[in-house]
């Protein structure tokens, strides 16, 4: 461990708020062109056909592609520091061995394999993900992804430095992982499933994380919260000290949707569910689960109507969302069950005129996954809704999912929503989302991007596996659904309440963080933590991280509080359980237990 090791020194996610041409054509592209926009209201409509080219941002590599490093160079050129532009980016590898890569990660990219194991497409070389852009800061090293690739690093050890928003799904990682920038900067993640790194994972600076249903050769240190579910090779529970939150195994997962090609056809292989998942789905070759062919999606391309969209929901099609921008007047509106909705290199849904982004009918079996939600100017009522109010169907045997979709108010732009995520159907399972109100970049203030409530869940049954909420102004989350369980949660409070009356919520001393309703009867909760970073007014006073009915069916296990270098302080953890916070010593208040 380097000698000034995280584990022993301030580390504050809060720094983040004080610091402040297309690419080359694809070269798989021999799938028909797509469909034309919807046509004119004068006109019969078109019946939309499925497959298509997937654009000029999907880049598809093969062995013998020439200029595959300089190609990969001039996506990261224009992606490395453009936090809030609008290049969006797919990099596709097909199966086979690649050598001498290293594939640098910026904003909006993704890189993924092509075959149905990660081990079918090999990289001799690197992803990598690091902070030089931002001076050695890794705190806002958002969206980017890694999925269904196996690495052999160069030097024996991936560096994948990385804030919220950055999934590294279905790797093979031949050697070590290190998720600390180069220098052991401040870092703020993070997320691993399906995933196999044989060797030591050192997470160093990073605050926090959470690894799902993966196989590790060794976990080297924890600074605040570190959480494990069906794990083999996991640290054992010691929280919190060292912060290791461990659970032998998942209760009920599904791995996310994935793009792969079967001879010169795309397809996409939808995984199974697994309950008391542990260990990866890939270990003896080829998943279990079902697949599609292109032919069954419409292939989205930017600028195409919320309208063409429905419309291809209406003819039973699928939803491929290839990389861009993708502003929607209306709801798109998924009203089938085993639809799916599938994000390519970060593809992003602005929401106009105050429209609700995306709704799901009270179906089974929806998948969500891979995309961005963006507010609009006008304020929405809600941005992603999975089932209507009231819905109560049982979906237990097929549950929908909701996966790397990720929400935001402001940064790229003026947005306000009063509720972020709204989950009203049953069993939903919400696996690895960032919903974030804005605290840096354009449209930001306390009135100027208000969005009250992040998550909201109404459903019974919910399970959240992976739960990064921050800044809003309210609630981050409130959960009124019986029976919910989260595992791990990740949140900050919003920094710029201008004053303690702002963020008053009667006689309470500031909105909790994560809020369990009064009448809810069970409910459970794993590795959770809340921070305050009140920059505006340090002196702001936050009763606690975290509220519930005190009663033997809601039970949490693993809880904490940290005040960011003093500026606010927290009274308690949990209701008016454990100690508060104090000074600016950016040491966490824990409770292991409660009730």
């Amino acid at each position: 461990m380097p000698p000034d090791s995280p584990s022993t020194r301030p580390s504050a996610i809060g720094r983040r708020a004080l610091l402040g041409a297309a690419a080359a054509a694809p070269v798989l592209a021999a799938l028909p062109a797509p469909a034309s926009a919807a046509p004119t209201k004068h006109k019969k409509r078109r019946r939309l056909q499925g497959g298509g080219d997937l654009g000029p941002d999907v880049l598809v590599f093969d062995p013998s592609t020439p200029r595959i490093q300089a190609r990969l160079d001039e996506v990261f050129a224009r992606q490395e520091s453009a936090q809030f532009g609008t290049g969006r980016y797919a990099l596709l590898f097909k199966p086979g061995t690649y050598h001498g890569l290293n594939a640098q990660l910026g904003f909006y990219t993704s890189i993924a394999g092509l075959g149905l194991s990660p081990d079918d497409t090999t990289i001799h070389g690197d992803v990598t993900v690091d902070a030089g852009w931002f001076d050695g800061n890794a705190t806002q090293n958002f969206w980017r992804s890694a999925e269904n690739l196996a690495l052999v690093p160069a030097n024996g050890t991936n560096r994948w430095a990385v804030a919220q928003a950055a999934p590294f799904r279905r790797m093979h990682v031949r050697g070590g992982l290190n998720l600390a920038p180069t220098g052991y900067g401040w870092a703020s993640g993070g997320y691993i499933a399906d995933s196999r790194i044989d060797g030591q994972i050192g997470p160093y600076s990073q605050q926090q994380w959470y690894t799902r249903d993966s196989v590790i050769g060794g976990w080297l240190n924890g600074v605040w919260n570190m959480v494990f579910s069906g794990v083999e090779g996991a640290p054992a529970q010691s929280f919190p000290n060292p912060p290791y939150t461990t659970l032998e195994t998942t209760p009920v997962s599904r791995e996310k949707p994935f793009l792969y090609v079967e001879g010169d056809e795309f397809r996409v292989f939808l995984p199974e569910k697994r309950t008391g998942a542990r260990g990866v789905t890939w270990g003896n070759g080829t998943p279990r689960g079902t697949s599609l062919p292109l032919t069954r999606f419409y292939v989205a391309r930017p600028g195409v109507s919320a309208a063409t969209l429905n419309q291809a929901l209406d003819q039973g099609l699928h939803l491929l969302l290839t990389p861009g921008i993708y502003h929607v007047d209306q709801p798109i509106r998924v009203n089938r069950a085993n639809t799916v909705v599938l994000g390519l290199g970060y593809a992003t849904l602005i929401a106009d005129n105050g429209v609700t982004a995306l709704k799901v009918a009270d179906v089974g079996g929806v998948r969500l996954a891979g995309f961005l939600v963006d507010a609009g100017p006008v304020n929405s009522a809600t941005l992603v809704e999975v089932g209507p109010r009231g819905a109560s169907r049982d979906h237990s045997a097929n549950p929908v999912t909701v996966q790397d979709v990720f929400i935001r108010i402001g940064g790229a732009g003026p947005g306000k929503a009063t509720t972020s995520m709204v989950v009203n159907s049953r069993h939903t399972i919400v696996d690895h989302t960032w919903v974030w109100r804005a605290d840096h970049g354009d449209g930001v203030g306390w009135e100027t991007n208000r969005a009250d409530y992040g998550v909201v869940v109404d459903g019974a049954d919910v399970l959240a596996t992976g739960l990064f909420v921050e800044h809003f102004n309210k609630y981050d989350v409130q959960w009124n659904g019986e029976r919910g369980r989260t595992i791990f949660f990740q949140n900050e409070k919003a920094y710029d309440a201008p004053n303690q009356a702002a963020i008053q919520n009667g006689p309470v001393k500031g909105y909790a963080a994560y809020k369990v309703g009064d009448h809810v009867t069970q409910h459970e909760g794993w590795g959770l933590g809340s921070y305050c970073y009140y920059n505006v007014d340090p002196g702001i006073v936050q009763h606690h991280g975290f509220a519930a009915p005190t009663r033997p069916g809601v039970r949490f296990h693993d809880l904490l509080v940290v005040s960011l270098g003093g500026n606010g302080q927290y009274e308690c953890v949990i209701n008016d359980t454990g100690a508060p916070t104090s000074g600016t010593a950016t040491v966490p208040s824990t409770v292991v237990s409660y009730p």
